[in-house]
């Protein structure tokens, strides 16, 4: 879509299909739109999210919505689900940071009085849904065009340091440049200790969104950039995984895992990742390496089914980035599907006795199909058979 002129941006919102209810329903309510939808419509994009201010109470705006509310009282939120849609409202507010890294105590304001209080320059301009009116920090439109990450204030990355994070994901899904003063206070917070203040889940948070953009390297290159985070692994081997990695698999943990390969995935411990999602990033981070090994040595399909053994799809991809891309792709799009027609009760119904020896015959049996030589049923359960009476 065309970046509109300040002066037409609220016609660009009322051609946003998300914005119908909205404006349907609202049509006098002093309601503004804010932050990235704002930012993305003077860009001349199609904004992910709507999320709305108001300087009344944000339940009594979402009962007028109508839809599933669920409201968050400790900052004055509520988000509301409509017809497969959802809206954040919040209440315009100051913030006040009792100590570095610690949440907000809140206090009811006006707009232009909330705006100040937010990360990035270019996420503090605020779209008045009611009369088309556009409110922003100075600079802040300028910064827009500019393609510049401002911050409004030089505690900023000492009273929040998730904004380090976030520096880092908008700098790779805008691609924006960050401003000199702002990459010199970044750099002066990490150097202080800065990320040590916040709980691990809220950094935790911030990588998972990070890791989920549409050039999530480019935000981890950063990150290193900043001494955030290790080295990282090269832009060009993640790429090579990604494009490897089937639908089912976890892009964002790929990268974790990948983003982390050199400083080891212990890094992310304490950050609120649940154990399968861990599991998967230390997988990834600590055998990709030696699994491309392996699976460059293999040969027949089997071999290439035992190398991989129960590993999952972001591991195998991340080793055929590293190397062994033929082997990788082979188990991704085919072999991890075969599947046998026999199972262990055909087995015990043939009198072999429980334990491992059924183990054992379909193990043989589910090799000999990779290799083309079980082609049917009871090939699949002679073999089977064979190797169970062993």
């Amino acid at each position: 879509m065309p970046a509109p002129s300040p002066d037409g941006l609220l016609d660009a919102v009322r051609a946003l299909p998300d914005a119908s209810p909205l404006l349907a329903a609202l049509p006098e309510e002093p309601l503004y739109l804010v932050g990235g939808a704002v930012r993305d419509l003077l860009l001349g994009r199609a904004p992910r999210e709507l999320d709305l201010l108001t300087e009344g109470d944000p339940a009594t705006v979402a009962s007028r919505l109508g839809g599933d509310v669920k409201a968050y009282d400790r900052f004055g939120t509520c988000t509301v689900a409509l017809d497969g849609r959802s809206y954040d409202i919040a209440r315009a507010r100051t913030e006040r940071y009792p100590r570095p890294g610690a949440l907000p105590d809140v206090t009811p304001a006006t707009v232009s009085e909330d705006l100040p209080r937010r990360d990035f320059s270019v996420n503090a301009i605020a779209l008045g849904l009611h009369d088309g009116a556009l409110v922003s920090v100075p600079g802040a439109v300028d910064d827009v065009h500019a393609g510049l990450l401002r911050v409004l204030h030089d505690r900023s990355f000492i009273d929040d340091p998730t904004r380090l994070l976030r520096l880092a994901r908008y700098a790779a899904r805008l691609g924006f440049e960050v401003e000199p003063g702002t990459r010199a206070l970044a750099r002066s917070a990490v150097a202080a200790g800065a990320l040590a203040t916040v709980s691990g889940p809220r950094v935790g948070n911030e990588l998972r969104l990070l890791a989920r953009e549409e050039d999530p390297v480019g935000g981890l290159v950063m990150l290193a950039g900043l001494e955030v985070s290790p080295s990282v692994a090269d832009r060009d081997v993640v790429d090579r995984a990604l494009r490897l990695l089937p639908r089912d698999g976890r892009r964002d943990l790929l990268v974790l895992g990948m983003g982390f390969r050199e400083g080891g995935a212990q890094g992310l411990a304490g950050l609120g990742f649940v154990a399968s999602d861990r599991d998967v990033i230390a997988s990834v981070a600590g055998d990709a390496e030696a699994l491309a090994a392996r699976l460059r040595a293999a040969g027949r399909p089997s071999e290439i089914a035992r190398a991989v053994g129960g590993r999952g799809v972001e591991v195998v991809a991340a080793a055929g980035a590293l190397g062994a891309e033929a082997p990788a792709r082979e188990w991704l799009e085919r072999l991890r599907h075969v599947r046998l027609e026999i199972t262990g009760e055909d087995l015990l119904r043939a009198g072999i006795a429980p334990g491992p020896a059924i183990g054992a015959g379909l193990r043989a049996a589910l090799e000999e199909k990779l290799d083309g030589y079980a082609p049917d049923r009871a090939t699949e359960l002679g073999v089977a058979l064979h190797q169970a009476r062993a």
